[in-house]
């Protein structure tokens, strides 16, 4: 359906809307009014708003798109895997995944409806005369009238907007109304994406084009900082911790740009807080993928798990206890103001003890790129399948260093021809590598709970079948690592690396 918002003087009745319409042609009629209580729902991010339309809650149900379910509420925090099975979580666990909704503005609205017909008094087009204001300080927002065609009759729909406007000299809402009411409470219309699409230009010094970079990385922390911290969901600590492991890697391979004194304190804290926050996240992955790792045992077994998820979720709430005395704690919190500060002067400072610091940053980052590479493809040539993990692991750590390389320097400044094919068998490279680390951390710490299962044999009995299974996906994955490696390591792709960036 093609719906149209036009904004209303506050004084214009109803009448004279209804008058105006009939000059299209088409029927105007009274279908009566409404006072309700609506409430908007997204993801921090806005996955719904890029789909175009926000979830709602009115009269005890969450609905989206024609899909819904009764809920008490309106709820504070939705998630997929907490609704009922149905066509309300059919359709929102692709689009949300493990993402929450929620709540972005609470309307009280009073709603007095139109229906539009043509002159077979078949109804073409509804209309709404929507005046409304935030709950609960009752401040308005701008009225409205919503005009949606039903399906096929989006020619007699202009018709109406056209009258409308001729007639009224209405204007086209510039914004949504959920949008202005996001505004009017300083949030951000279309969520707040944690993506980091910095411009940058090959000949911008070094130290500038890393100060872009990683300024916005700091924004993307600290817009993740509270969401972690009330575990609204867990792709609040992923996003914090994904920018803080590019900024760790932004301060190794362009170290050149810092003074070493100052740099080495920095290194030093985002370690640090990289380490606060990786038992709760790595504890976020146990919990988010149990039931596919208990898919892994035989059905008759997969009941006898339910006692291991109960530990796994006692030690996750230790884990984000821990985490939040961090986050909260004054190192945390002098450790973000003081690179804030450090970002603002970096780029004034002397060169004297920065020697890449006025270096152009194409041609740093990308013998960097090629270098890394480089590596990559010597390190995985000497492994062995049936060797030691510790080289995979490293490996999966380089490949990480290259792929923020290339999604951080890479994208902004060289071709895109080269650039997505190469991150895209980068990534399949990493997801081999990271699910045989996965696998190796999995079987150790579920191996170490024998002692919290102690006393329930079939406990114990059905987590030793999950660790075999998960060893034997490990060194599946050692399997699969041949294949990928050799398409991201071939002939072609290191000719056109050398070509490209070396």
């Amino acid at each position: 359906m093609t719906e149209v918002e036009l904004l209303l003087p506050e004084r214009l009745v109803p009448e004279r809307l209804a008058a105006a319409i009939s000059s299209s042609g088409l029927i105007a009629e009274d279908a009566g009014s409404e006072s309700l209580q609506r409430t908007y729902y997204d993801t921090f991010d806005g996955r719904l708003a890029a789909g175009g339309t926000p979830a709602v809650y009115e009269r005890g149900r969450l609905v989206l798109n024609g899909a819904s379910a009764g809920l008490e509420g309106p709820p504070q925090r939705v998630l997929a895997a907490d609704l009922q099975p149905g066509p309300l979580r059919d359709a929102l666990a692709p689009l949300i995944d493990v993402r929450a909704l929620l709540p972005l503005a609470e309307l009280q609205i009073h709603e007095r409806r139109l229906r539009i017909l043509d002159s077979e008094r078949k109804t073409v087009v509804r209309a709404s005369i929507e005046r409304s204001a935030l709950a609960p300080s009752g401040d308005a927002l701008r009225a409205r009238v919503r005009l949606v065609a039903l399906r096929g009759y989006d020619s007699e729909l202009e018709r109406v907007r056209t009258a409308l406007q001729r007639e009224l000299g209405l204007e086209t809402a510039p914004l949504s109304l959920i949008d202005e009411a996001v505004t009017a409470l300083g949030g951000h219309p279309g969520g707040v994406s944690s993506r980091i699409d910095v411009p940058l230009s090959f000949g911008q010094r070094a130290d500038e084009a890393a100060v872009a970079v990683l300024r916005r990385l700091l924004e993307v922390i600290q817009e993740n900082v509270e969401g972690t911290i009330a575990d609204l969901d867990s792709e609040f600590l992923h996003d914090l911790r994904v920018s803080v492991r590019r900024s760790r890697s932004v301060q190794r391979q362009l170290r050149g740009v810092f003074r070493p004194d100052e740099l080495g304190r920095f290194r030093s804290e985002f370690r640090w807080l990289q380490s606060v926050t990786g038992d709760s996240r790595d504890l976020d992955v146990y919990v988010l993928d149990f039931e596919d790792m208990r898919a892994l045992v035989a059905a008759s077994l997969r009941a006898d798990l339910d006692p291991l998820l109960g530990v796994l979720g006692k030690r996750r709430r230790a884990a984000h206890r821990r985490m939040i005395a961090a986050l909260r704690s004054k190192r945390f919190t002098a450790l973000l103001a003081d690179w804030g500060v450090l970002l603002d002067r970096l780029p004034s400072l002397p060169d004297a003890d920065r020697p890449d610091a006025a270096t152009a940053i194409g041609a740093l980052a990308g013998p960097r790129i090629a270098k890394v590479y480089q590596r990559i493809v010597a390190d995985g040539q000497a492994i062995d399948e049936h060797g030691p993990s510790e080289p995979f692991h490293e490996l999966r750590k380089r490949g990480k260093e290259l792929r923020y390389l290339l999604e951080l320097f890479g994208s902004p400044l060289y071709p895109p021809e080269v650039v997505k094919p190469m991150v895209k068998t980068l990534k399949a490279l990493q997801d081999v590598l990271g699910r045989h680390q996965d696998r190796e951390i999995q079987t150790a710490t579920l191996g170490s709970l024998a002692t919290e299962l102690a006393g329930d044999q079939p406990a114990l009995l059905a987590t030793g079948a999950l660790i075999a299974r998960l060893d034997d996906d490990k060194w599946a994955a050692r399997k699969d690592f041949t294949a990928r490696f050799a398409r991201f390591a071939s002939n072609d792709q290191r000719t056109l690396v050398r070509d490209t960036f070396a």
